[in-house]
């Protein structure tokens, strides 16, 4: 048997000094590709930290670094981090606030590459995968100007010989923030919370730095709370100052909730277009709320807004130029700005500025409104005081702060309405009672159809504080003109207004009957300054149950 071995062995000896010398061969290969994975690592981690340096006229770190042979080349990071440059291609850059902090923070990085290489011919990289990007881009006085002799000696050819080079099709990342910083006193920078981003070359191409690329992006709204769904083209980057990079796009802004602005509720959606660079933007686009309501009063009407903006991408602050909405049956056109305002908060670590909301200063003109949508939408009936054609022009100003949208609106204006109806029948019948009276038909009273009787009124007002406050109103129905001043409360309907009467008939015929008869030697004491009678009134109570009385104490 031991001779069988032997001569087994001897008979397959060729065979094992095969096998053994492949073991060989594989176990050095190993090593081989072990000690040029380690070389390559420091090498490539170099390269890339070369060419951000390159691409960014800045310092660079990365913390870790990590490649793989297996199925391609493989490679992963984290801790990247890119300081804002000195001096950009001739542009000296002011010192950082806080120079601890990096224009780009990268957590994660990962791509993979097929190994085929040609030397002269960059290696394709289909996809690099990021995750927790964050970006602050300093503001515009961060940038000096530009140095003709800096920009000769920054701007040196660039080495083209290097040995690899990366052509990258597509970058995504989740988890991003996008701060633009400003250097306006008083103001906070703008930051967008970005969950996803992608980043693509123009008509297939690879990412491009020096030229237009392709974006998409779902951008999480923080205030109204809501998904914003963004593509377009951003590019090319710049160097010299990073918030002059051109952006254009379009968006979709879904199940936004009001309700996160104290005092107004409902559900807003809007499309637009935006075009400009990321610190100055045009906008244009729409907005939709079926529900828009003041919270304190719940009558939900909708509102529709087509604007065209300017936005100042380093805090957010708005120029409207213009709005034109519609809310109900009611159009009009809104100009103005809608700007943050901040206030110190002494408890606050370092004593930094906190944001107080935001101030919205509007000049509001209307045409063809309707009275009765804007009396809902501040009253908590859903039966407004009255109808009627409206025209106005008035300035709104809604200051930051705590307390209820309704408390904070101020409004100042003159408006014009015609064919007015107050729908109380109470007060209607009384309309309709002084214009017959003032015509001179009082047997007409009793058998008049209050609805047919329509009115004018025209004058200027101040609202504030859930007040409006009407230092001069006229108001007038056939055979009659009323002069009043006074106020109104918004959330009671308080009614308290004193004025004249003033009637196209004599007193005696006001009257009629053989009341009217007595009444003929006064025709003379109450008829003043081309009026038939002129009579002292106020209007008192609420707007449910008011109250008309003569002011006798001012009769002369």
């Amino acid at each position: 048997m031991a001779q069988l071995r032997a001569s087994f062995w001897r008979r397959n000896r060729i065979w094992t000094a095969l096998a053994g010398g492949l073991l060989l061969v594989l176990a050095v290969l190993a090593v081989v590709v072990n000690l040029m994975i380690h070389r390559a690592e420091p090498y490539l981690r170099a390269r890339i930290v070369d060419a951000l340096h390159d691409r960014f006229h800045a310092r660079v770190e990365l913390e870790a670094f990590h490649l793989s042979l297996v199925d391609g080349v493989r490679v992963e990071g984290n801790g990247l981090r890119i300081w804002p440059p000195a001096q950009v291609r001739g542009v000296d850059v002011a010192p950082s606030a806080n120079p601890d902090d990096p224009l780009i923070h990268l957590q994660e990085f990962r791509f993979h590459a097929p190994l085929r290489y040609r030397p002269g011919t960059p290696f394709s990289i289909a996809l690099v995968e990021l995750k927790g990007l964050e970006i602050h881009i300093p503001p515009r006085s961060h940038f000096g100007k530009t140095s003709v002799a800096t920009a000769t000696t920054v701007a040196q050819p660039q080495k083209m010989d290097r040995l690899i080079r990366f052509a990258v099709g597509k970058i995504t990342c989740n988890d991003a923030h996008l701060v633009l910083e400003t250097s306006k006193p008083g103001k906070l920078p703008l930051d967008f919370t970005i969950a996803h981003f992608e980043l693509s070359g123009m008509d297939g191409g690879p990412i491009r730095a020096d030229s237009r690329m392709r974006f998409a992006a779902e951008l999480t709204n923080p205030k109204p709370v809501g998904l914003i769904h963004s593509s377009g083209t951003i590019g090319p980057w710049s160097d010299a100052d990073p918030g002059e990079s051109p952006l254009a796009g379009d968006y979709q802004f879904d199940h936004a909730d009001l309700a996160s602005f104290k005092g107004i509720a409902g559900i807003l959606s809007s499309t637009g277009k935006y075009a400009g660079t990321l610190r100055d933007l045009t906008v244009d686009g729409d907005t939709d709320t079926p529900d828009f309501r003041l919270t304190h009063f719940g009558n939900a009407l909708p509102l529709h807004t087509h604007f065209h903006a300017k936005v100042d991408g380093t805090n957010g602050d708005t120029w409207l130029e213009p709005v034109n909405a519609t809310l109900g049956h009611s159009s009009f056109t809104a100009r103005g700005q809608v700007v943050r305002v901040l206030d110190r908060d002494p408890a606050a670590p370092g004593n930094f500025p906190v944001s107080k909301g935001h101030d919205i200063d509007l000049t509001v003109e209307m045409d063809a409104a309707r009275i009765e949508d804007f009396l809902r939408l501040g009253g908590k009936s859903p039966d407004p005081l009255m109808t009627g054609s409206l025209a106005m022009k008035a300035r709104l100003h809604i200051p930051p702060g705590p307390v209820p949208v309704h408390k904070r609106l101020e409004i100042k204006g003159a408006f014009n309405l015609d064919r007015v109806r107050f729908t109380s029948d109470q007060i209607q019948g009384r309309i309709t009672e002084l214009s017959l009276r003032g015509q001179g038909r009082p047997k007409d009273v009793k058998q008049a159809d209050a609805g047919l009787t329509r009115s004018t009124m025209l004058g200027s007002f101040q609202m504030a504080g859930g007040v409006i406050r009407l230092p001069a109103l006229t108001y007038t129905v056939p055979g009659a003109t009323i002069q009043l001043k006074g106020a109104y409360g918004v959330e009671g309907g308080t009614l308290d207004f004193e004025g004249n009467a003033r009637l196209q008939a004599s007193l005696s015929k006001v009257v009629g009957g053989w009341a009217g008869f007595l009444l003929k030697p006064a025709d003379r004491i109450f008829k003043k300054d081309g009026a038939g009678t002129e009579i002292p009134i106020h209007i008192s109570g609420t707007r449910s149950d008011p109250k008309f009385g003569v002011d006798f104490g001012r009769i002369r």
